[in-house]
C-alpha cells in the first residue's frame, strides 16, 4: 500500500454478483438444464423452467409438423391479416359463454347472427335465432337436435311412438356419423349412383317415412366441393308431403358453402329462401376467413328451436339463456368474424372468393392437361375446390402406379394431397382434392402443378414397387 492510502472496505470494491437468474438469462438456451433431456410426456415436471426455454423447446417440436399452407387437404383457414392476430391476442381472456361479463363481445357475435341470417334470406331479418358454435361439427349436431325434439314433439302430441328416429342425408362429413352415434339416431345414407358425385333426390322417396326427423343437404360436399340440389330436394320432398303426407324438413349443412355461394352463385336456391329449410350451420373459419374455432347455426323460425333446448344461466351473473354442447369457450374467433365481416363487406368476399375460384378453375385445367387424370369437380360451380380420379385406361394399368403413390411422391415437397375412395356405392373411383382456399395462390398451384408433373416423371422411371392400395389420407 502506498504512503497515506486508505484501505478499501468491502463496500468500496464493485462487486458483481452473478445469480441463478442472471445466468439463466445470459445463457446459451441449448445450454439450459431442460434442453438437456427429452421433454416430459407422462408426468409433471417437479420444478419451473425459464419460460424462454420452454417455449423454444415446444417451438422446435412444433417443427416437425407439416407446413399448413402447404396442407391443400384442409378447409380450415390457414392465412390471416395482421389484425385479426392482435384482435385474437386482446381477446385471449374474454369467455363467450360470460355475456354479462363481456356484454359487447355478446353483442358481435348477435350481429354476426343477424348478418348471417341475412344473407342466408331468413324471412324475419332482425328476429333471427342462432348463436356461435366452437366449429360447423357442433352447429350441424344442435340442428340436428333441434330436428329431432320436434318430430319427438310431434310424434308423441299424436299418440304415436317416438323411439325409432331417423336422418336421411347423401354424402356427409362425419360429424353426421358422430351425431348419429352420440343421439342415437338411425343414419340413412343415399349411396351415389353411377357418375353422380352427389345424392340423387329421386331416392328420398325409399329412404323417408314417418320416423324421419329431416334430410341433411350439403352445400360443398367433403369429398369432391359440388353442391348437393337443395331446391330439387325440396321439390321431391314437397312431393313426398302430397302424396303420403309425410311431411320432412331440410337441414341444410353449408359448412363451407354458406360463405361461397352467397356471393359467387347469388341466384342459386339453397337457403331459407326455401321454405322447407328450417335451419343452417356453416363454419366461419373455413370461407369465412376467421380464424379455427368458430362456427354458426341459424334457424328459420323461433319455433324451429325447441325451447326445452335452451338453459338458463343466473350464476355467471343475470339471465344467460345458452344453446351449446360445450359451455365456456374462446370469444376472440367471434371476434375476429365480425372484424372479417366488417372490414370485407360484400364485395369484399366477393373479390376473394372470386379469386380462390378463379385458382380453382385454372388448376383443373392444369391438372386435365398432364394426361392420366379425369378432373371430376373443377371449382366453377361449386365450391373452389378441385378433385380428380386416374382415367379408365390409367386406373386399369395395374401394373403401374396409383394415386397413393403420386400422394407419396408430393408429400415429399411438402404437399399435403389427400387420396381416398368416394362414398358407397362408388368405392372402386380414388380420387385426390384440392381445397384453394384464402391464401393459396395461383403461384403457389403453379408451383404443384410442376411438382405434380415433375412425380409423374419420376413415377413413369421408377413405377411403384406395388399397386396395392395404400390407407387414405387422414383429415
Amino acid at each position: 500500500m502506498r504512503p497515506g492510502a486508505r484501505a478499501r472496505s468491502v463496500e468500496d470494491v464493485p462487486l458483481h454478483r452473478v445469480t441463478q437468474e442472471r445466468t439463466d438469462r445470459s445463457a446459451d438456451l441449448y445450454a439450459l438444464p431442460g434442453s438437456g433431456r427429452a421433454l416430459p410426456r407422462y408426468t409433471l415436471p417437479e420444478g419451473p423452467m425459464p419460460a424462454r426455454e420452454a417455449y423454444q423447446l415446444i417451438r422446435d417440436e412444433l417443427a416437425l409438423d407439416g407446413n399448413s399452407r402447404q396442407n391443400l387437404a384442409t378447409f380450415c383457414t390457414t392465412w390471416s391479416e395482421p389484425e385479426v392476430r392482435a384482435l385474437m391476442t386482446d381477446t385471449l381472456d374474454k369467455n363467450m359463454v360470460d355475456k354479462d361479463e363481456y356484454p359487447q363481445t355478446a353483442e358481435l357475435e348477435a350481429r354476426c347472427v343477424h348478418i348471417l341470417a341475412a344473407l342466408w334470406h331468413a324471412p324475419h331479418g332482425a328476429a333471427a335465432v342462432g348463436c356461435s358454435t366452437t366449429g360447423s361439427s357442433e352447429a350441424a349436431m344442435l340442428g340436428g337436435l333441434a330436428l329431432h325434439r320436434r318430430w319427438r314433439a310431434r310424434r308423441r302430441a299424436a299418440g304415436l311412438p317416438a323411439d325409432r328416429p331417423n336422418l336421411v342425408c347423401g354424402p356427409v362429413q362425419v360429424c353426421w356419423e358422430k351425431f348419429a352415434r352420440y343421439f342415437d339416431i338411425e343414419l340413412r345414407r343415399m349411396p351415389l349412383l353411377p357418375g353422380r358425385t352427389t345424392s340423387d333426390p329421386a331416392q328420398l322417396a325409399r329412404y323417408c317415412d314417418e320416423n324421419t326427423i329431416g334430410v341433411v343437404a350439403t352445400l360443398g360436399v367433403t369429398f369432391t366441393g359440388a353442391y348437393e340440389p337443395v331446391e330439387e330436394i325440396a321439390t321431391a320432398l314437397d312431393a313426398l308431403a302430397a302424396r303420403t303426407g309425410t311431411d320432412v324438413p331440410i337441414h341444410v349443412d353449408a359448412a363451407s358453402g354458406g360463405f361461397v355461394a352467397p356471393f359467387l352463385q347469388p341466384g342459386l336456391k339453397w337457403d331459407f329462401r326455401i321454405e322447407r329449410v328450417k335451419s343452417v350451420n356453416c363454419s366461419g373459419h373455413k370461407f369465412g376467413l376467421a380464424p379455427l374455432g368458430v362456427g354458426w347455426v341459424v334457424w328459420r323460425d323461433a319455433g324451429d328451436l325447441p325451447d326445452e333446448l335452451v338453459f338458463h344461466v343466473d350464476y355467471l351473473g343475470g339471465d344467460l339463456p345458452t344453446f351449446a354442447l360445450n359451455f365456456s369457450r374462446p370469444g376472440g374467433e367471434i371476434v375476429a368474424q365480425y372484424y372479417n365481416l366488417l372490414r370485407l363487406g360484400r364485395t369484399g368476399y366477393q373479390a376473394v372468393q372470386r379469386a380462390c375460384a378463379d385458382t380453382a378453375v385454372a388448376l383443373a385445367d392444369g391438372i386435365a392437361g398432364l394426361g392420366p387424370f379425369q378432373v371430376l369437380h373443377d371449382g366453377r360451380a361449386g365450391l373452389p375446390v378441385v378433385c380428380w380420379t386416374l382415367t379408365p385406361e390409367r386406373a386399369a394399368d395395374r401394373a403401374g402406379w396409383t394415386l397413393y403413390d403420386l400422394a407419396e411422391r408430393l408429400r415429399l415437397r411438402g404437399w399435403q394431397v389427400p387420396t381416398y375412395p368416394l362414398p358407397a356405392d362408388r368405392e372402386e373411383t380414388v380420387v385426390q382434392r384440392v381445397v384453394v382456399r384464402h391464401g393459396v395462390s395461383r403461384d403457389l398451384t403453379t408451383l404443384l402443378l410442376a411438382d405434380v408433373r415433375g412425380a409423374l416423371a419420376e413415377l413413369a422411371r421408377h413405377p411403384a414397387a406395388t399397386a396395392e392400395q395404400r390407407p387414405a389420407f387422414h383429415h
